[in-house]
């Protein structure tokens, strides 16, 4: 029985085997895309010893493929096992899902350019890494396809700042505005059952403006999105609150602009604009609910994951 299960095991692992070089070259790929990251933590965070040429970060550099070639071979059937799965699943989300292989090069690429100008490349990393709570739940709660939450956002469009003079630059952007005012003028905060977390859909928080932060989000972010806006939620641990992109900077002044002097005047009177930059560089706007007026301060200031709806 055992020298029968030691046979399947050695005829699966031959299976999985791929043939050389090819093995060798896809291990090579893959450490060279996992030491990069692992490299710019190390170099950040140790002490720079000032050798001619560099030669300790090239040293610190080869000491750290070295060792991920090991780890790898060591781990080379499980590992090309995992790629294979991984590569079916990138696959299926290119055909038919929102994440697949040009997401992953952007996410990859973006990751590697922030990192390389952050003092802590580690928190990045980190936060790449750690789950989204609710993720898929989330995504399909902020249904901004329904015709509820689409009539709702244009109804907010045409109850505030219609007869701010608007031009294709700003007009989504007074037009979204225009939807987190009518959504802070009604929202009505309301825990969840206790010991249960309730994802409730846009188009259902609409009916009572009722619910708790990621209610809210998920409502807010449905309806940016429903009139030509990009949100994304923002996750800090323990709560989740809605961004709105603003783009660049300049149109970053745009904004403050139309905060501070046309359509939050009183609201945003001697306050300041609190905002995020992304790794891309872009800026993001803090639309919470506990905000009197977009870029209102931050109820949490750490970040321990987005999920954007571009």
């Amino acid at each position: 029985m055992i020298a029968k299960n030691f046979l399947t095991f050695s005829n699966l692992k031959e299976k999985l085997s791929l043939p050389k070089p090819w093995d060798i070259i896809i291990i090579f790929l893959l450490n060279i895309l996992i030491a990069i990251p692992v490299f710019l933590i190390g170099h950040q965070n140790f002490i720079e010893l000032n050798w001619v040429y560099n030669l300790d970060r090239i040293l610190l550099f080869l000491i750290i493929v070295t060792i991920i070639q090991i780890i790898l071979q060591l781990l080379k059937t499980i590992i090309i096992l995992c790629i294979f799965i991984y590569l079916i699943s990138l696959i299926y989300g290119t055909l038919f899902g929102s994440y697949g292989f040009q997401r992953v090069y952007e996410d990859y690429r973006y990751m590697i350019y922030a990192m390389s100008d952050n003092p802590k490349p580690q928190d990045l990393i980190i936060s790449k890494l750690l789950p989204f709570p609710n993720k898929s739940k989330t995504i399909d709660a902020v249904n901004f396809t329904n015709p509820k939450v689409r009539n709702f956002a244009l109804y907010a469009t045409t109850k505030h700042f219609k007869d701010i003079k608007k031009n294709n630059k700003n007009r989504t952007l007074i037009q979204c505005f225009a939807v987190f005012k009518e959504i802070k003028n009604n929202w009505n905060y309301v825990s969840d059952p206790k010991g249960r977390e309730y994802i409730a859909y846009a188009s259902e928080s609409l009916q009572h403006f009722s619910g708790d932060c990621d209610d809210h989000a998920i409502l807010m972010s449905a309806c940016i999105k429903a009139i030509g806006g990009t949100p994304r939620i923002i996750h800090t641990g323990g709560h989740l609150y809605p961004e709105m992109l603003i783009g660049n900077k300049n149109d970053l002044e745009s904004a403050i602009y139309l905060i501070k002097e046309v359509l939050f005047k009183d609201e945003s009177k001697n306050q300041q604009i609190h905002y995020h930059i992304d790794e891309r560089g872009q800026i993001w706007m803090n639309l919470d609910y506990t905000a009197k007026y977009p870029g209102g301060p931050f109820m949490k200031d750490e970040i321990l994951g987005e999920l954007t709806f571009n």
